[in-house]
């Protein structure tokens, strides 16, 4: 078996620095709706879903050059839909904390 490395995951936002580095700026609760580092909560989800639309994307199109005969290695093919595929479920189960989260917050009685 070959040994395989796997680089960084693109276009994923990493905050850098501690939550409380914000305090300055945010009234003292350390987060911002629209921090200068990491943009708004949709812009990071929009960056996000197109990250995992950019691996589905080359995945697909890798998989039709093979099949079309334009060459290609099946290796490096078989990986590129495992990553689109692992991106896709990553995304979704953050999707599916977001709305659990929702929902809770939606049962609060203020």
């Amino acid at each position: 078996m070959s040994n395989v490395t796997l680089g960084a995951i693109p276009n994923v936002y990493v905050p850098t620095g501690s939550p409380l580095d914000g305090a300055s700026h945010t009234g003292g609760m350390g987060i911002g709706a629209d921090d200068a580092e990491g943009g708004s909560f949709s812009s990071i989800l929009q960056n996000a879903v197109s990250g995992v639309n950019q691996l589905h994307d080359a995945a697909a199109s890798q998989v039709s050059n093979l099949l079309s005969g334009g060459g290609g290695d099946l290796n490096q093919v078989m990986v590129a839909v495992e990553k689109a595929d692992v991106s896709f479920q990553l995304m979704m189960q953050v999707r599916n904390k977001i709305v659990t989260a929702y929902q809770d917050i939606e049962k609060m009685q203020f």
